[in-house]
This record gives structure tokens, sequence and C-alpha cells, in this order.
């Protein structure tokens, strides 16, 4: 969410099973196709449970309850993973088999069997959640993070773990840490060893505490740091006026994709109208995705009757999704990305793209265009899988090759997204001026 909010890099769309998601306005509900509508309603459209033999059912009665945790998880994982073609490559049932021969004596069992069932599977974001874990991305979709503000991913080339962007106004921020820095330890313990949930989870704990991180910084040096973890407030959505060149523009900053996004979207765009703004720069930079549902909520709010985003589900079928009639705001645009920009981020600055709804502004984008569900497993922990690939409205497949912007704006790229001495923002209102009316002049005096 994300990460959570820790790690927000890898779930593209942590969507809580079987709660719905009232925010997806009802122009989006009656088109939205039966697949996304199950990524938004948390998988409501689950193959029936496996038919067992009599000796079948009596051999899965005499599971203790950690076993039938992992068989679980098994069936879920096979009901619903995106490429079903990958578990004859790595023999998906022989390795149901090793799990439920390993000891399993406790939930802790439990949990380190179907890690290590799901590994051979070779995805980092299909992946087991444990309760820690689950519960702090659950937060971080309501738009609350305790830590240190630290959204991570997996760098595709060697599976190092890196920092995708700092949360704003968190400890990360404030310590200037870089996006795409990758993160070497945490606490002594080097992350190639902990593994991307166990990096964030180290990476979290009761405000006033303090973690040790080392990271590597663009230089090629290591730099330790310690930091002391918060409560950190998220506010998804941030918006200001700007004045440029004779002309009143409106800033609208967008950092993760939760719950409140949407009618906070729709109260910063009513509030800058009627400030008079005469254009809008959108802010995507460091916004490493979450719901997917809220994503294509702001979508629609900005794309009249356009194509947003189609989705590739492992049946081979597609569905695509189209916004509603009418939009918020109507006037010109410009978007501005950069390599934190991910996921549900890059489903938006695909669909203004591709649209010519607006121009982007900045750096290529990180490139994640897989999408994943999330499932509870009953026990206060829950799997994260991946269910399906979306392309842009012309058919960009951006895994791991994100999207490249329109406008690439000049190094270096600010830390401070939208704050003081934001030379991108400068920049990126500029162009927008440039392409607006001449504003009419004063009167003489």
């Amino acid at each position: 969410m994300d990460w959570l909010r820790e790690s927000t890099h890898h779930l593209e769309a942590p969507v809580s099973a079987p709660r719905p998601q009232p925010s997806l306005p009802a122009p989006l509900q009656q088109r939205a196709g039966a697949l996304l509508l199950a990524l938004v309603l948390g998988l409501a459209v689950l193959a029936p449970p496996f038919a067992l033999s009599s000796g079948a059912a009596s051999a899965a009665l005499a599971l203790s309850d950690a076993q039938q945790l992992v068989v679980e998880a098994w069936r879920l994982v096979n009901q619903s993973y995106l490429d079903p073609a990958r578990f004859e490559q790595v023999h998906w049932r022989r390795l149901r088999q090793k799990a439920l021969e390993r000891p399993i004596r406790s939930s802790g069992d439990a949990y380190d069997a179907i890690e290590a069932m799901l590994s051979p599977l070779g995805d980092p974001y299909t992946r087991l959640l444990r309760p820690e874990d689950y519960g702090a991305l659950r937060s971080s979709t309501q738009g609350t993070v305790s830590g240190v503000g630290l959204q991570l991913g997996l760098r595709a080339s060697d599976q190092q773990v890196v920092v995708i962007a700092p949360l704003d106004g968190s400890p990360a921020a404030e310590a200037r840490i870089r996006s795409g820095s990758p993160v070497l330890e945490v606490n002594g313990q080097a992350t190639s060893e902990l593994g991307l949930d166990q990096t964030a989870a180290a990476l979290r704990g009761p405000s006033g505490s303090t973690v040790l991180v080392e990271i590597l910084e663009p230089d090629g040096k290591p730099r330790e740091l310690e930091l002391e973890r918060r409560q950190v407030d998220l506010r998804p959505v941030r918006s200001k006026r700007l004045r440029v060149d004779g002309h009143t523009l409106g800033y609208l900053r967008i950092t993760q994709f939760a719950e409140p996004v949407p009618q906070q979207v729709k109260e910063a765009l009513q509030d800058l109208q009627g400030q008079g703004i005469e254009g809008l720069v959108l802010d995507l930079r460091n916004n490493s995705g979450g719901l997917v549902s809220a994503g294509l909520n702001v979508a629609d709010a900005l794309l009249d009757s356009k194509p947003i985003v189609e989705t590739e589900a492992r049946d081979g079928l597609s569905s695509p999704q189209q916004a509603g009639p009418g939009q918020l705001f109507e006037g010109p645009m410009l978007t501005l990305v950069n390599g934190g920009t991910a996921s549900a981020s890059e489903i938006l600055a695909g669909a203004l793209q591709d649209n010519g709804r607006s121009e982007l502004a900045g750096s290529r984008t990180y490139g994640k265009g897989l999408i994943q569900t999330l499932i509870s497993l009953g026990d206060s922990s829950g799997l994260a899988v991946t269910v399906a690939r979306y392309l842009t409205p012309s058919g960009r497949d951006i895994q791991n090759q994100g999207i490249e912007p329109d406008h690439r704006l000049t190094t270096p790229e600010p830390l401070n997204p939208g704050g003081e001495g934001d030379d991108w923002l400068d920049q990126g209102a500029k162009l927008l001026a440039a392409g607006l009316p001449r504003p009419e002049p004063g009167p003489e005096t």
C-alpha cells in the first residue's frame, strides 16, 4: 500500500476480501468488467472448492489447523494466480505435498511452509502476509501508517530491496533518502536475507523507537542512518494555487491511492476551480500505487467517456475499463511523474497520456503492470496474489518498462516534491502555462 506502506511497491491492488469498495462511482460500476470488479470486491468469483473423495475428505479432516492453513493457501493461489502455466514448471502439486511433509505444529510453522511453497513461483508479488504485515497493509489503504515512511520494492534485475519513495513528512523524507536507493541492512541484518516483507516489518515498530538503516547512495557509498519511528500522517491529497507567468494554476498532489482519495480529490478540484484556475498540474511523483479502485475513481473524474485501462486475466480474457460521461475538471493539464510513480498511479498516468488528456513531465515511471488482490486466510494473516496484468488504453504493457514522459525534466530531481525549491514543479507549471492563452493586460494607469 505500495507497502504495508512500508513496502507499497509490490501490492498493486490491496483489496480486503470480501468488503466492497463503496467509493467506486455508479457510472464506472456499470461499465466495470467482471475481472476488475472481482479485484475490487476481493475475488468474488473464485472457483468452487475442490471436490474430495471420501478417502481424501477423511485425510483432510485429519489435518491440524496449522496444516489446513497451508492447504487453504495452496488452494487460493491455485484458483486465482495469473499464470497457471507456471504451475507445471514448478510442479505445483508436489510443492503442496512437500509443504505438508514438514513438521507443522504452529501458525509460525505454517507460515514458513507457505513461504517455501510459494518461493519457486518466482513472483515476488505473490506472497504470504504474516499478521503484522497484513494488518499494516490494511491500515495503509485507509491512509495511516506507523514506521519510518519508506515505500520499498524489489529491483527486477537482481531482486535487491530498493526505495521506491519516502512518504511525505516521514522520517525517511526528512533524512533525504532518495528514490531508487538500495537498502542494504536494517538493524544489522542484510536485506538480501530478510527479503522484502521482512525488511518492511523490521522498519516498523512503536512510535519513539529507533531503527538503524544502511542504504547505498547514488555515488556508490553506503550511508548509515538512525531513524526514529513515528505515526506518519499520509495526507494522500494536497492542493494549492500557483501563479505562473500571469496565469492562475491549480496544483494537486496525490501521494497514494487510499480509500479516502477519490472524495478528497473531488473536494480539492472544487476548491481550486472556485479560485479561478486556468489549468491543473497533477503530481504523481513518488505515488507508488495503492487501491486500484481509488485510482480508477480519479481517472473517471478526469476523463470524459474515455478508456482508462485494460486488464488481462489468467483465462486470457481482456476487460476494458472506461470512464463515465463528464469530468470534474475540463481545463488543460500537465502530470508530473518519476521513478517512484508505480502501479495504480501508472494506470492513471498512462490513461491521461494515451487519451491526450494530459502530457507527462519528469522521468520514466517505475514499471509495475501486474495487479494483486489481497485475500484473508482467516487467522489474521493473508495472501497477496498476482491475478491480472494491465495495459494502457493504447495497449502498452509497462511491466518492467515504465512509461516515458512527454517532457524529460532536468536533473537533479527534487527531494521534496511540492515543497520549497521544487524546480520540477516550476518547470512543469511553465510548460502548462506556455500553452494557455496570453493573459489579458491589466488596466492602464
